[in-house]
């Protein structure tokens, strides 16, 4: 065990990990300033912002507002738009005569999670041929997206709304926010170049040594210099899990798209489309759109891969720009806290930009940083506990993003190999074997390890068409009027928020001018939310 005072802390590397730690530790823990730890970042002239994370999860709003960032701001400053969910394109099966298919994972809670009657096996027992979509039956966020409508309006305040939204931002420009915020609140600020991470005779970092700063010394040491983890991996040796035999995506190629229209619609949920080798992602943000393709180099070269992007590109009359290429593995490190030091965002691991999971992950880590910090005492304490979590969480995540891969139909080599047995987790596996007799239930997870709530898991496999066989439940499901009430209420309200709300891109422009106006809702949406 490592002991001291942990007064210090040094954060190795910038970007949205590095300046997130710094931020909500100054928050929560103070500074130098006011009798707090001395927290200084050193952002890695050699090292770039990968910025191609301009995805997020609700989640993201619990950070921001505890951090006391006003929501306007950081959206103006950012070039921020909402992003009420994801929409999947051609997941489920390899499009045919012009045919396509797509289904949506919304960020609302489904309407049935507020009243005392579930509302899924009533669906589940619907005529497949005429039944609506899963996602369209129990909210009605989708009805609201797909009318490229806003969720929420100008009136409802920082981080409030009638309906459940993230963010698509400008990954570089979100880190400046963060780090603007960070050092008003006193955290010191260097760039360095790093050229040497000395350890002490039991393995701990002594120092780390920059050429313009020289020896620098802290109690705990933040790693968030990315994929090249120069303290958690190359100094302390902490072994890499790779997890290519589940997720084989290991390449992506992006770019940014300027708008055709300016001013024109704006889309508030990524767009995901497969492809043959991988998927694209589709982002709008207030000026242009971020586009990237992931996928596999083992099933398609580099060459193809572009081609496909600028195929995709060039169906909605648009150009690409200058075309960015990224290699990763995907994996996590076994040990993610190590004696006094803690490796944060892609030094940690990095598994796929699917479902914004990046960003889920410095999250979560930054609060148990804070929740564990180690103010006397051993400096790692707490590291068995943090790192006990944070591997359940990148494993659950990993079989939730799996999940996704494992029951496309699709019949291109990629797709086919990932339905493989022996490529889908053990756990997965028999949590599909047991819906396909009862969809899923939150006694299924564990909430301290999961990240997806089960009506998540849910949306993808009804989204998919997963087959849950329930027909022997019809004798006791004795609500079926008040089941139909609530389909139609459902159904009501989305008619109603396309009135009530305003278009995205309305809002959009609204909030960047003046900001939010809190002020009581009134209308018979936010009532009935």
């Amino acid at each position: 065990m490592i002991h001291g005072t942990a007064r210090d802390v040094l954060i190795i590397g910038g970007g949205a990990a590095g300046w997130m730690t710094a931020a909500y530790l100054a928050k929560h823990l103070g500074t130098d300033r006011n009798g707090g730890p001395k927290i200084t970042v050193m952002e890695l002239a050699e090292i770039g912002i990968i910025g191609v994370g301009e995805g997020t999860f609700p989640t993201i709003r619990n950070i921001l507002r505890a951090l006391g960032i006003d929501e306007a701001e950081f959206m103006r400053e950012s070039h921020a738009t909402f992003k009420q969910g994801i929409r999947f394109d051609d997941w489920e099966v390899t499009p045919a005569d012009g045919r396509h298919s797509h289904y949506f994972h919304p960020f609302e809670l489904p309407y049935w999670s507020r009243e005392e009657l579930n509302l899924v096996p009533y669906w589940l027992l619907q005529d497949k041929a005429t039944r609506l979509p899963f996602a369209e039956a129990v909210t009605f966020q989708k009805k609201v997206a797909d009318a490229k409508m806003a969720p929420k309006r100008i009136h409802q305040g920082n981080y409030q709304g009638p309906l459940n939204y993230a963010y698509h931002f400008d990954a570089h420009r979100f880190a400046g926010v963060l780090a603007k915020y960070a050092k008003g609140l006193g955290v010191h600020h260097l760039t360095g170049t790093l050229s040497d991470v000395p350890l002490t005779a039991d393995g701990a970092i002594d120092c780390v040594v920059s050429k313009e700063h020289g020896e620098m010394r802290a109690n705990l040491y933040v790693d968030c210099t990315g994929f090249r983890a120069e303290l958690i991996g190359k100094a302390l040796k902490v072994p890499f899990k790779p997890i290519n035999d589940i997720l084989f995506t290991d390449r992506a190629i992006t770019t940014q798209v300027p708008y055709t229209q300016p001013d024109g619609p704006l889309e508030s949920y990524t767009i995901s489309t497969a492809h043959e080798a991988g998927w694209t992602w589709d982002i709008a943000l207030s000026n242009r759109r971020g586009i990237g393709y992931v996928y596999a180099s083992s099933y398609t070269s580099d060459e193809g891969a572009e081609e496909v992007l600028r195929a995709y590109i060039a169906k909605s009359g648009a150009e690409a720009g200058e075309m960015r290429r990224i290699s990763f593995e995907a994996g996590y490190r076994t040990q993610q806290w190590v004696k006094n030091c803690v490796a944060v965002g892609l030094s940690a691991g990095f598994l796929e930009p699917l479902e914004s999971t990046g960003m889920v992950l410095i999250e979560l880590a930054v609060n148990k940083i804070v929740e564990f910090f180690p103010y006397h005492g051993p400096i790692d304490a707490s590291a068995a506990i943090f790192n006990d979590l944070m591997v359940r969480r990148y494993d659950t995540i990993i079989g939730f993003i799996k999940l996704h891969y494992a029951l496309s139909k699709r019949t291109e080599p990629f797709w086919v190999d990932n339905t493989r047995p022996d490529s889908i987790p053990q756990h997965l596996r028999d949590l599909l074997d047991i819906w396909k007799h009862r969809p899923p239930s939150r006694f299924d997870f564990v909430l301290d390890h999961e990240s997806f709530a089960f009506f998540s898991y849910q949306y993808i496999l009804y989204g998919m068409n997963f087959d849950t066989r329930f027909d022997a439940a019809r004798g006791s499901l004795q609500q079926q009027a008040l089941a139909d009430q609530l389909f139609a209420r459902i159904a009501h309200f989305g008619e109603q928020a396309q009135k009530d709300l305003v278009t995205h891109r309305h809002l959009i422009n609204a909030v960047y001018k003046n900001g939010f106006v809190e002020r009581p809702p009134a209308s018979p949406l936010a009532m009935a939310k």
